[in-house]
């Protein structure tokens, strides 16, 4: 098990990780006029760009841990116990690993590619 300072480093870096990579997809965003990139053909096409959609599930990732992180965080503040902080910390585990599988599902299929 990792320590919280530990776990804090993680939390700190992912938080300044995400910064820059979300920079990067706004920054990539104004390539083009808002209204036009919104359109689905335009939203299909940046999933079929391996550089993009490489930068979107580090976005995803960065974020779902950056996110549940936090959250176990304010979470273990309400309540001070070893079997507390345990449930939290699988549950949280949990939900992040389905958020992150969820989504990198949507980028694999909005790819164009099989899961089966």
């Amino acid at each position: 098990m990792l320590r919280e300072s530990q776990i804090m480093k993680i939390h700190y870096m992912t938080g300044i990780a995400a910064l820059f990579v979300v920079a990067v997809h706004i920054l990539m965003r104004l390539v083009m006029p808002f209204n036009l990139s919104l359109e689905f053909d335009n939203v299909i096409l940046n999933y079929h760009n391996l550089p993009y959609a490489v930068l979107l599930e580090s976005i995803l990732v960065l974020i779902a841990i950056h996110g549940f992180n936090g959250l176990r965080v304010i979470l273990l503040e309400m309540r001070q116990s070893r079997g507390w902080e345990n449930f939290v910390t699988v549950v949280t585990i949990v939900a992040m690993m389905g958020v992150i599988a969820y989504g990198t599902r949507t980028i694999i299929v909005a790819n164009g590619l099989s899961l089966g």
